[in-house]
C-alpha cells in the first residue's frame, strides 16, 4: 500500500470481526481487541464513499500519544501499537496493521458519549440559541458562535452506532450507570479536556470540544476507544480564533462545510468528494498531528 492509497475496509482471514464502526474495524482476540483505524470518513453519521489518505494512521498515532499523556488522570485500554509485539495470528497482516492499529484490553463499554465543551459550536451552539442552555446547563446571555465558555462543561449524549447521537442531561447518565459512575465520568472527562486543552493551546491548537468513551475493566472505569483526535474533537488554529462565526479547523469540519453547500439531504448514499477537498483534509489531519506531537507521521 502506498502512502496516498486509502484503506477503506479490512477482512483478515482467520480473525473474528467484533464490530465494524463508521471508521474502525474491531477484531476479537479473546481477552483483547484489535482496533484497526481505516481511512473512512463519516459526516452527519453517513460514511462517505471515498477515504482520506493517512487518516487512519493519524487517528492511531494521536490516540497513542494522548493515552500516554493522560495516564496520570485515568488508566486506559491501550496495550501496544507495535506490530512486532502482536500475537502470532496477526503476523501475516502486519504490513496492513503497522501504524494504523492498536491492541487493547477488552472492556464493558458504557453506552454514553462523554462530551466536554469549552467553546460554543456545533449542536451546542444550536441548543444554546434555542434554550440558552446545553444538556440542562444554563449558560450566560449574549454568547455568540464559537464563544469561549466561562468554564468547560460536561454535556453527554447517547451513543448510536446507526443514526444520530442525542444530547442528554446528567440525570440520563445517572439512570444508565448509577450516580457514582456518572459523577466520575463528568469529573474525569472535564479533567482530561482541561489537561489536553492546556497542552494543545501551547502548541497552537484550541480544542473547542471533544468526546470520550469509557468502559469497565476489572471493576474499574478506564478510558477506551480513541482519544482527542480530529475525528472526536474540534481542533481550531489558535492564531485564527475569532468568536462570532464558525472557525477554520484541523478536523473534518472542513468536509462538513463542503457538504453543507451541496444539494444533499444527509442520508445515504453520500456524495463523492472532489480530489482537492480530499487532499486538503488529509493535510489538515497531518498538520494537527505534527503540531501536537512535534513530529511528522513517518518519523
Amino acid at each position: 500500500m502506498t502512502k496516498k492509497e486509502c484503506l477503506l475496509s479490512t477482512d483478515f482471514k482467520g480473525l473474528k470481526l467484533f464490530r465494524r464502526g463508521k471508521v474502525r474495524d474491531v477484531y476479537d482476540l479473546g481477552d483483547k481487541l484489535l482496533i484497526v483505524s481505516t481511512d473512512r470518513i463519516s459526516c452527519f453519521d453517513v460514511v462517505l464513499p471515498c477515504g482520506i489518505p493517512d487518516k487512519g494512521r493519524v487517528l492511531t498515532a494521536l490516540s497513542c500519544f494522548w493515552f500516554d499523556f493522560t495516564t496520570d488522570i485515568i488508566p486506559n485500554h491501550f496495550i501496544t501499537a507495535d506490530v512486532e509485539d502482536y500475537p502470532p495470528e496477526l503476523k501475516a497482516h502486519k504490513k496492513v496493521l503497522a501504524g494504523r492499529s492498536m491492541l487493547v484490553k477488552k472492556t464493558k463499554p458504557l453506552p454514553v458519549e462523554c462530551v466536554v465543551r469549552g467553546y460554543l459550536s456545533g449542536s451546542g451552539w444550536k441548543e444554546y440559541r434555542q434554550k440558552q442552555s446545553i444538556c440542562g446547563i444554563k449558560l450566560p446571555e449574549g454568547l455568540v458562535e464559537s464563544s469561549k465558555l466561562p468554564e468547560a462543561i460536561f454535556t453527554p449524549s447517547t451513543k448510536a452506532d446507526i443514526g444520530h447521537d442525542a444530547n442528554v442531561e446528567q440525570g440520563y447518565v445517572e439512570q444508565l450507570a448509577g450516580k457514582d459512575i456518572a459523577d466520575r465520568l463528568a469529573r474525569v472527562s472535564v479533567a482530561l479536556y482541561k489537561s489536553a486543552g492546556d497542552y494543545a493551546l501551547s502548541k497552537g491548537i484550541i480544542i473547542a470540544d471533544t468526546k470520550f468513551e469509557f468502559g469497565m475493566y476489572a471493576g474499574d472505569l478506564i478510558l477506551i476507544d480513541e482519544a482527542l483526535t480530529p475525528d472526536s474533537s474540534r481542533f481550531w488554529p489558535a492564531d485564527k480564533y475569532k468568536p462570532g462565526c464558525s472557525q477554520p479547523s484541523f478536523d473534518k469540519q472542513f468536509v462538513r462545510d463542503y457538504l453543507e453547500e451541496l444539494d444533499w439531504d444527509k442520508t445515504p448514499p453520500a456524495p463523492q468528494l472532489p480530489e482537492d477537498i480530499v487532499l486538503k483534509t488529509c493535510q489538515k489531519y497531518l498538520q494537527a498531528h505534527k503540531l501536537l506531537t512535534g513530529r511528522s507521521l513517518d518519523e
